[in-house]
């Protein structure tokens, strides 16, 4: 064998002894008493105790939400949206996903399987301690995208309904070149590299119009702000199993995506929407961004979700907001004209 095969067999062997960190299930303690719901936690299937939070109507729901919130956010995602849905008798569990939040091994990316069979347990354990009412599961962007993937396995959540919330489905076959060489080299290298967004992404990127909840979100101790590279390899790995089973989903569905969604592009929106199955319902929200269920016309966004859930009568949805265009450029079409710039005033001659 000569120097350079040599050298490229000792580095392929060095690369592959680098596989991304993953949690994996934890080992239930003896006398273990299977999953079961807390004040402020859910006990999962292997005994891991994963943050929860919930909002009950004053009288037993007819309908339960399970959220699943997105990239470095918790349970909380939903505050606002469950208190509305609460003071209209839907109640909501949300979930702090492994890795997130109050959940065990913060910051290290959970496999895919593993948290669809948290939520798997999860819905059986609130359709038991709620036996009368009917069950929606709902994720927001990489809580999308884990609900996607979930209802179009082999053995689905046993809901009634689902409800994505500009879902992330932005997997591999979407990421540029540059992207998939880097996060590939980065998460099998330097796995434990956090990233942080640059200055100037933060300033031209924004997740909501709702500075005040930004803000918020910004003070809160449980958020994440950075991810490891192998953590980020994990969600466009996720993404990608989302953006191609769209298609796989049987239950009911609602999908919601906002005009000035700076986060989920377009391309594969539309790519996952028109793989959907007959009757699924979308909604276009012209004033929409990724953080439907926070901005500041979200309470529009609630009333629709609640009038998916019970099938209220007349037009879907109630705030008139248009279906996802099945086309970018059709989306494209609909945007508001962009301002013209104002050219710069000549100089005046002095005729000298």
């Amino acid at each position: 064998m000569n120097r350079r095969a040599l050298i490229l067999t000792a580095s392929a062997a060095v690369l592959g002894a680098c596989a991304p960190l993953r949690q994996r299930p934890d080992l239930a303690a003896l006398g273990f008493r299977g999953p079961r719901l807390l004040d402020d936690a859910f006990v999962s299937f292997d005994g891991a105790k994963l943050g929860l939070m919930r909002w009950l109507p004053a009288n037993e729901p007819d309908w339960v939400v399970v959220g699943l919130h997105g990239m470095n956010d918790y349970a909380n995602a939903y505050h606002l949206a469950a208190e509305w849905w609460a003071g209209r008798g839907v109640a909501t569990y949300a979930l702090d996903v492994r890795g997130f939040g109050r959940s065990p091994e913060r910051g290290v990316w959970a496999p895919n399987d593993l948290v669809i069979e948290d939520v798997r347990v999860l819905v059986q354990a609130v359709r038991e301690r709620h036996p009368r009412a009917k069950i929606a599961l709902a994720g927001v962007s990489m809580g999308g995208a884990l609900a996607i993937s979930a209802m179009a396995g082999p053995n689905p959540p046993a809901v009634d309904k689902l409800m994505l919330f500009a879902p992330a489905v932005w997997g591999w076959s979407n990421q540029p070149l540059p992207n998939r060489m880097s996060l590939w080299f980065t998460a099998h290298v330097v796995g434990e590299w956090v990233v942080k967004p640059p200055d100037w992404l933060v300033r031209n990127v924004v997740p909501s119009d709702n500075i005040d909840e930004l803000r918020r979100m910004g003070r809160d101790p449980l958020m994440i702000w950075g991810a490891r590279s192998d953590t980020i390899y994990g969600l466009v790995g996720l993404m990608e199993r989302a953006w191609k089973s769209s298609g796989g989903i049987a239950a009911p569905t609602a999908w919601f995506y906002g005009a000035n969604d700076h986060i989920i592009p377009r391309e594969p929106t539309v790519e996952a929407v028109n793989r959907l199955k007959s009757g699924a319902k979308t909604a276009y929200y012209a004033k929409g961004y990724h953080l439907l269920l926070v901005d500041r016309q979200a309470e529009k966004v609630w009333a629709d979700a609640e009038a998916f859930l019970r099938d209220t009568p007349g037009p879907w949805p109630p705030s008139g907001a248009p279906p996802i265009p099945t086309t970018v450029a059709a989306m494209t079409a609909l945007d508001p004209p962009k301002p013209v710039k104002a050219k710069a005033s000549q100089p005046r001659r002095s005729g000298l």
